[in-house]
């Protein structure tokens, strides 16, 4: 079949014009294609990266961690709290308002460990500070203990989760360093950990409150007692005689 423009151009009805629309819209067409070709390209760089890139990656992050867990090991109290202030390790450090460090005396009997600041704690820069806290203050008196003599608080995240919602792995992992450096200038003779997070974090378990409530553990010679936050005791007053029971055996086991 012999092509239209070359019988329009024999009968000189050219050149053959056409509308600035269908230009366009070819152009756009032409352009849709190369972007979607450009589009394939890039998948196909990042989904054929080598192993040895991803494993070199890997090893730089471990390196990183490493370096910056000795850097903390080697803090005094100070330079911890300081360090703390200025942590951007994890994504809580986006949405706080304060770090809460800790508070107490700081060579204490027991060291107590929470899971995460709330409300109250992320405004005033304390652990412990709302309901929960008084609640955890005269349980503490209770036994002969308190804040302001004998006993260091802390959290095992120094930022408040958002919404008051339970630390994730990744967050309690950044902090870890920090727990561990307190937990050592500290050097009590007692860690009470009140809650699952700080249970498992402290004795390296995915056990219940339950089961480690049952079984009284230690952390580098230091003896460890598990009992329910007092968070959880206001929702569930009747619990409160189980957490007695746990402050007496930490007091003896202390004394």
């Amino acid at each position: 079949m012999i092509e239209r423009d070359v019988i329009l151009r024999e009968i000189g009805l050219t050149p053959i014009w056409r509308s600035r629309e269908a230009s366009s819209s070819n152009e756009t067409r032409i352009e849709a294609s190369e972007q979607r070709n450009a589009d394939v390209l890039s998948d196909r760089s990042v989904s054929t990266e080598s192993p040895q890139h991803r494993a070199d990656t890997e090893h730089d992050v471990l390196v990183r961690d490493a370096d910056r867990s000795a850097r903390i090991a080697a803090f005094d109290w100070d330079d911890l709290v300081a360090d703390i202030a200025q942590c951007t390790a994890c994504k809580l450090c986006k949405t706080r308002t304060n770090t809460v460090p800790g508070v107490g005396h700081r060579n204490p009997d027991w060291m107590v460990i929470g899971e995460g600041p709330g409300e109250n704690e992320d405004k005033q820069g304390e652990p412990f500070v709302g309901r929960a806290g008084q609640l955890l203050d005269q349980m503490l008196a209770a036994v002969g203990k308190s804040r302001q003599q004998n006993v260091f608080i802390a959290n095992v995240v120094k930022c408040r989760p958002p919404g008051n919602r339970d630390p994730e792995a990744e967050e309690i992992a950044a902090c870890a360093p920090y727990l561990e450096r307190q937990i050592a200038l500290a050097n009590p003779k007692l860690l009470l950990a009140v809650g699952k997070f700080a249970g498992q974090q402290v004795l390296k378990t995915d056990a219940t409150v339950g089961a480690m409530r049952a079984k009284p553990g230690e952390k580098n010679g230091v003896a460890v007692v598990v009992t329910y936050h007092p968070a959880y005791l206001l929702r569930s007053p009747l619990e409160k005689a189980k957490a007695w029971s746990d402050l007496v055996a930490a007091k003896q086991m202390s004394d």
